[in-house]
Protein backbone atom coordinates (compact mmCIF):
# COMPACT_ATOMS: atom_id res chain seq x y z
CA UNK A 1 0.00 0.00 0.00
CA UNK A 2 1.49 3.11 -0.78
CA UNK A 3 1.99 6.11 1.62
CA UNK A 4 2.20 10.00 1.47
CA UNK A 5 4.09 11.41 4.25
CA UNK A 6 3.58 15.40 4.89
CA UNK A 7 6.56 17.15 6.79
CA UNK A 8 7.52 20.79 7.33
CA UNK A 9 10.52 22.20 5.70
CA UNK A 10 13.59 22.65 7.85
CA UNK A 11 16.47 24.27 6.65
CA UNK A 12 18.55 21.05 6.84
CA UNK A 13 16.12 20.17 3.55
CA UNK A 14 17.41 23.14 0.98
CA UNK A 15 19.32 21.43 -0.97
CA UNK A 16 16.13 18.81 -1.16
CA UNK A 17 13.63 21.59 -1.60
CA UNK A 18 15.80 23.17 -4.65
CA UNK A 19 16.86 19.80 -6.35
CA UNK A 20 12.34 19.15 -6.17
CA UNK A 21 12.19 22.63 -7.71
CA UNK A 22 14.01 21.95 -10.35
CA UNK A 23 12.88 18.58 -11.48
CA UNK A 24 9.20 20.06 -11.04
CA UNK A 25 6.32 20.59 -13.81
CA UNK A 26 5.67 24.13 -12.59
CA UNK A 27 8.67 25.68 -10.35
CA UNK A 28 10.69 28.85 -11.00
CA UNK A 29 13.25 30.22 -9.60
CA UNK A 30 11.63 32.42 -7.24
CA UNK A 31 11.01 29.26 -5.07
CA UNK A 32 14.25 28.12 -5.22
CA UNK A 33 15.11 28.50 -1.60
CA UNK A 34 18.16 30.99 -2.52
CA UNK A 35 15.47 33.00 -3.28
CA UNK A 36 12.75 32.57 -0.89
CA UNK A 37 14.47 32.73 1.94
CA UNK A 38 16.51 36.26 0.92
CA UNK A 39 13.54 38.06 3.43
CA UNK A 40 13.38 34.89 5.92
CA UNK A 41 13.38 37.89 8.55
CA UNK A 42 10.11 38.67 7.65
CA UNK A 43 8.24 35.85 7.32
CA UNK A 44 7.61 32.73 9.47
CA UNK A 45 8.09 29.87 7.42
CA UNK A 46 5.75 27.18 7.65
CA UNK A 47 6.46 24.83 4.14
CA UNK A 48 5.88 21.59 4.02
CA UNK A 49 7.50 18.60 1.58
CA UNK A 50 5.23 15.29 0.52
CA UNK A 51 6.99 12.17 0.23
CA UNK A 52 5.21 9.19 -1.96
CA UNK A 53 6.36 5.77 -1.01
CA UNK A 54 9.57 7.48 0.29
CA UNK A 55 10.39 9.82 -2.58
CA UNK A 56 9.47 13.54 -2.45
CA UNK A 57 7.07 14.61 -4.98
CA UNK A 58 5.86 17.79 -3.69
CA UNK A 59 6.36 21.22 -2.45
CA UNK A 60 4.24 23.77 -0.38
CA UNK A 61 5.85 27.24 0.09
CA UNK A 62 4.31 28.75 2.72
CA UNK A 63 3.92 31.51 5.80
CA UNK A 64 2.41 31.49 9.17
CA UNK A 65 0.16 35.22 10.19
CA UNK A 66 -1.49 34.38 13.66
CA UNK A 67 -4.00 31.76 13.01
CA UNK A 68 -3.39 31.63 9.26
CA UNK A 69 -1.71 30.27 6.72
CA UNK A 70 -0.45 31.81 3.23
CA UNK A 71 0.90 30.65 0.19
CA UNK A 72 4.32 32.00 0.88
CA UNK A 73 3.48 36.04 0.77
CA UNK A 74 7.06 37.03 -0.29
CA UNK A 75 5.51 35.32 -3.44
CA UNK A 76 3.94 36.72 -6.38
CA UNK A 77 2.46 33.18 -6.62
CA UNK A 78 3.48 29.55 -4.95
CA UNK A 79 0.69 26.83 -4.42
CA UNK A 80 1.63 23.00 -5.11
CA UNK A 81 5.09 22.75 -6.45
CA UNK A 82 4.43 19.27 -7.93
CA UNK A 83 6.32 16.17 -10.07
CA UNK A 84 5.67 14.48 -12.33
CA UNK A 85 4.60 11.69 -10.10
CA UNK A 86 2.16 13.98 -8.67
CA UNK A 87 -1.05 12.45 -10.50
CA UNK A 88 -4.52 13.62 -9.82
CA UNK A 89 -5.56 11.54 -7.21
CA UNK A 90 -2.25 11.80 -5.72
CA UNK A 91 -2.47 15.71 -5.45
CA UNK A 92 -6.31 14.83 -4.05
CA UNK A 93 -4.91 13.13 -1.28
CA UNK A 94 -1.64 15.38 -0.75
CA UNK A 95 -4.72 18.33 -0.04
CA UNK A 96 -6.08 16.02 2.11
CA UNK A 97 -2.91 15.50 4.29
CA UNK A 98 -1.89 19.33 3.82
CA UNK A 99 -5.07 20.84 5.34
CA UNK A 100 -5.22 18.09 8.06
CA UNK A 101 -1.94 18.82 9.18
CA UNK A 102 -2.40 22.60 9.23
CA UNK A 103 -5.63 21.87 10.95
CA UNK A 104 -3.82 19.85 13.88
CA UNK A 105 -1.30 22.55 14.12
CA UNK A 106 -4.26 24.93 14.98
CA UNK A 107 -4.53 27.09 12.04
CA UNK A 108 -8.49 27.89 10.81
CA UNK A 109 -7.61 29.30 7.20
CA UNK A 110 -5.81 28.67 4.08
CA UNK A 111 -4.64 31.50 1.34
CA UNK A 112 -3.52 29.25 -1.60
CA UNK A 113 -1.74 31.27 -4.70
CA UNK A 114 -1.49 28.92 -7.66
CA UNK A 115 1.23 29.43 -10.41
CA UNK A 116 -0.64 30.89 -13.22
CA UNK A 117 -0.47 28.26 -16.08
CA UNK A 118 1.63 30.46 -18.32
CA UNK A 119 4.66 29.41 -16.02
CA UNK A 120 3.82 25.83 -16.29
CA UNK A 121 6.88 23.97 -18.23
CA UNK A 122 4.02 21.01 -18.11
CA UNK A 123 0.28 21.46 -17.64
CA UNK A 124 0.29 21.50 -13.59
CA UNK A 125 -3.27 22.30 -12.91
CA UNK A 126 -4.74 19.44 -10.35
CA UNK A 127 -4.42 21.59 -7.85
CA UNK A 128 -7.21 23.91 -8.89
CA UNK A 129 -9.58 20.39 -8.99
CA UNK A 130 -8.28 19.67 -5.34
CA UNK A 131 -9.25 23.33 -4.40
CA UNK A 132 -12.99 22.80 -6.25
CA UNK A 133 -12.93 19.81 -4.19
CA UNK A 134 -12.47 21.49 -0.72
CA UNK A 135 -14.82 23.98 -1.68
CA UNK A 136 -12.08 26.70 -1.72
CA UNK A 137 -13.48 30.16 -2.48
CA UNK A 138 -11.90 32.76 -4.94
CA UNK A 139 -10.06 35.71 -1.98
CA UNK A 140 -8.40 37.46 -4.41
CA UNK A 141 -8.46 38.38 -8.89
CA UNK A 142 -5.70 40.19 -10.30
CA UNK A 143 -5.39 40.83 -13.92
CA UNK A 144 -2.44 40.18 -15.69
CA UNK A 145 -1.60 40.58 -19.41
CA UNK A 146 0.51 38.70 -20.99
CA UNK A 147 1.74 37.93 -25.09
CA UNK A 148 2.15 34.39 -26.58
CA UNK A 149 5.13 35.28 -28.35
CA UNK A 150 4.52 32.25 -30.51
CA UNK A 151 2.19 34.24 -32.45
CA UNK A 152 2.34 37.50 -34.56
CA UNK A 153 2.46 40.14 -32.23
CA UNK A 154 0.72 43.83 -33.14
CA UNK A 155 1.39 47.41 -31.45
CA UNK A 156 -1.77 49.28 -31.67
CA UNK A 157 -0.95 53.13 -33.30
CA UNK A 158 -0.03 54.52 -30.10
CA UNK A 159 2.34 52.54 -28.90
CA UNK A 160 3.95 52.19 -32.33
CA UNK A 161 4.14 55.92 -33.05
CA UNK A 162 5.83 56.02 -29.61
CA UNK A 163 8.23 53.63 -31.28
CA UNK A 164 9.13 55.63 -33.90
CA UNK A 165 9.54 59.02 -31.77
CA UNK A 166 11.77 57.13 -29.55
CA UNK A 167 14.10 55.96 -32.86
CA UNK A 168 13.91 59.38 -34.36
CA UNK A 169 15.35 60.73 -30.66
CA UNK A 170 17.88 58.07 -30.84
CA UNK A 171 17.21 56.41 -27.68
CA UNK A 172 19.77 53.82 -27.70
CA UNK A 173 18.72 50.26 -25.67
CA UNK A 174 21.41 48.12 -23.71
CA UNK A 175 21.40 45.51 -21.12
CA UNK A 176 22.43 46.71 -17.68
CA UNK A 177 24.47 45.53 -15.04
CA UNK A 178 24.49 47.88 -12.45
CA UNK A 179 20.87 48.84 -11.22
CA UNK A 180 21.96 51.96 -8.71
CA UNK A 181 20.11 54.37 -11.53
CA UNK A 182 17.46 52.65 -12.40
CA UNK A 183 16.46 51.90 -8.49
CA UNK A 184 16.70 55.57 -8.63
CA UNK A 185 14.01 55.94 -10.92
CA UNK A 186 12.12 53.57 -9.83
CA UNK A 187 11.88 54.78 -6.31
CA UNK A 188 10.97 57.91 -6.87
CA UNK A 189 8.48 57.27 -9.46
CA UNK A 190 6.94 54.95 -6.54
CA UNK A 191 7.20 57.28 -3.59
CA UNK A 192 5.73 60.26 -5.77
CA UNK A 193 2.84 57.88 -7.37
CA UNK A 194 1.58 55.57 -4.97
CA UNK A 195 3.53 56.70 -1.77
CA UNK A 196 5.22 53.66 -1.32
CA UNK A 197 8.68 52.21 -1.97
CA UNK A 198 9.72 49.24 -4.16
CA UNK A 199 9.47 45.56 -2.34
CA UNK A 200 13.15 45.23 -3.18
CA UNK A 201 16.21 47.20 -1.90
CA UNK A 202 18.45 47.91 -3.85
CA UNK A 203 21.14 45.75 -2.50
CA UNK A 204 18.03 43.18 -2.06
CA UNK A 205 17.95 43.09 -5.87
CA UNK A 206 21.78 42.90 -5.89
CA UNK A 207 21.90 39.95 -3.76
CA UNK A 208 18.97 38.39 -5.62
CA UNK A 209 20.89 38.98 -8.86
CA UNK A 210 24.20 37.71 -7.69
CA UNK A 211 22.74 34.63 -6.99
CA UNK A 212 20.49 34.29 -10.53
CA UNK A 213 22.19 36.16 -12.78
CA UNK A 214 20.87 34.22 -15.36
CA UNK A 215 17.14 34.68 -14.33
CA UNK A 216 17.00 38.85 -13.07
CA UNK A 217 18.17 40.94 -15.73
CA UNK A 218 17.93 44.78 -16.35
CA UNK A 219 17.60 46.35 -20.11
CA UNK A 220 17.56 50.16 -20.34
CA UNK A 221 16.81 52.38 -22.61
CA UNK A 222 19.31 56.20 -22.75
CA UNK A 223 20.25 58.67 -24.70
CA UNK A 224 23.86 60.87 -24.38
CA UNK A 225 24.85 58.79 -21.58
CA UNK A 226 21.59 59.70 -19.55
CA UNK A 227 19.07 57.27 -18.45
CA UNK A 228 15.56 57.55 -19.43
CA UNK A 229 13.86 54.33 -18.58
CA UNK A 230 14.32 50.41 -17.64
CA UNK A 231 12.75 47.17 -17.09
CA UNK A 232 14.06 44.96 -15.08
CA UNK A 233 12.88 41.11 -15.93
CA UNK A 234 12.49 38.18 -13.88
CA UNK A 235 13.31 35.38 -16.35
CA UNK A 236 11.82 31.59 -16.34
CA UNK A 237 11.76 28.69 -18.90
CA UNK A 238 8.70 29.43 -20.52
CA UNK A 239 7.61 32.98 -19.34
CA UNK A 240 9.11 36.33 -19.23
CA UNK A 241 8.17 38.63 -16.54
CA UNK A 242 8.38 42.45 -16.15
CA UNK A 243 9.32 43.14 -12.73
CA UNK A 244 9.81 46.16 -12.43
CA UNK A 245 9.12 49.57 -15.36
CA UNK A 246 10.05 52.59 -14.51
CA UNK A 247 10.98 55.84 -16.60
CA UNK A 248 11.98 59.53 -15.83
CA UNK A 249 9.73 62.60 -17.04
CA UNK A 250 12.45 62.49 -20.19
CA UNK A 251 11.69 59.08 -20.57
CA UNK A 252 8.57 59.54 -20.78
CA UNK A 253 8.52 62.55 -22.97
CA UNK A 254 10.54 60.85 -25.95
CA UNK A 255 9.08 57.39 -25.53
CA UNK A 256 11.61 55.47 -24.43
CA UNK A 257 9.25 52.48 -22.38
CA UNK A 258 8.10 52.11 -25.85
CA UNK A 259 11.19 51.31 -27.99
CA UNK A 260 12.53 49.23 -25.06
CA UNK A 261 9.62 47.03 -25.00
CA UNK A 262 9.30 46.89 -28.87
CA UNK A 263 12.98 45.69 -28.61
CA UNK A 264 12.13 43.02 -25.50
CA UNK A 265 8.59 42.11 -27.00
CA UNK A 266 10.16 41.68 -31.21
CA UNK A 267 13.73 40.53 -30.19
CA UNK A 268 15.03 39.48 -27.09
CA UNK A 269 12.44 37.09 -26.16
CA UNK A 270 10.83 36.38 -29.32
CA UNK A 271 11.64 32.75 -28.61
CA UNK A 272 10.07 32.48 -25.60
CA UNK A 273 6.59 31.54 -25.15
CA UNK A 274 5.24 33.89 -23.05
CA UNK A 275 5.64 37.48 -22.11
CA UNK A 276 3.90 38.79 -18.71
CA UNK A 277 3.71 42.40 -17.92
CA UNK A 278 2.30 41.64 -14.57
CA UNK A 279 -1.33 42.95 -12.61
CA UNK A 280 -2.89 45.87 -13.39
CA UNK A 281 -5.31 45.45 -10.59
CA UNK A 282 -5.00 46.40 -6.32
CA UNK A 283 -7.08 45.82 -3.16
CA UNK A 284 -7.18 41.95 -3.71
CA UNK A 285 -8.81 43.05 -7.53
CA UNK A 286 -10.77 45.65 -6.68
CA UNK A 287 -9.76 48.39 -8.12
CA UNK A 288 -8.61 48.38 -11.83
CA UNK A 289 -5.80 51.02 -13.44
CA UNK A 290 -7.36 51.16 -16.73
CA UNK A 291 -4.85 53.66 -18.01
CA UNK A 292 -2.01 50.83 -16.77
CA UNK A 293 -4.22 48.16 -18.29
CA UNK A 294 -4.40 49.77 -21.56
CA UNK A 295 -0.64 50.74 -21.85
CA UNK A 296 -0.05 46.88 -21.85
CA UNK A 297 -2.85 45.41 -23.93
CA UNK A 298 -1.48 48.38 -26.51
CA UNK A 299 1.53 46.07 -26.76
CA UNK A 300 -0.37 43.45 -27.64
CA UNK A 301 -1.54 41.71 -24.28
CA UNK A 302 -4.36 40.08 -23.06
CA UNK A 303 -6.12 38.80 -19.70
CA UNK A 304 -4.57 36.33 -17.67
CA UNK A 305 -5.62 36.10 -13.95
CA UNK A 306 -3.80 35.55 -10.78
CA UNK A 307 -6.56 34.71 -8.59
CA UNK A 308 -6.30 32.89 -4.93
CA UNK A 309 -8.37 30.88 -2.59
CA UNK A 310 -9.46 31.06 0.64
CA UNK A 311 -9.76 27.24 2.80
CA UNK A 312 -11.74 27.19 5.79
CA UNK A 313 -9.47 24.73 7.86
Amino acid sequence: MSTLLCKRYLPTMEEQWNRIVSESRNGTFLINRRYLDYHSDRFIDHSLIFEYDGETIALFPANEQGKVIYSHQGLTYGGMIMTSRCKGAVVLDIFENMLAYYREQGFNELIYKPIPHIYHKKPSEEDLYALYRQKAQINSCGISSTINLSEEVNFNSLRSRGVKKALLNNVNIKEEEDFTQFWDILTANLESRHSVSPVHTLSEINLLKERFPENIRLYTASKDGELLAGVLMYETEVCVHSQYIASSQNGRDMSALDLLFSYLIKERYKTTKYFDFGISTEQNGEYLNKGLLSQKEGFGASAIIYNSYKIKL
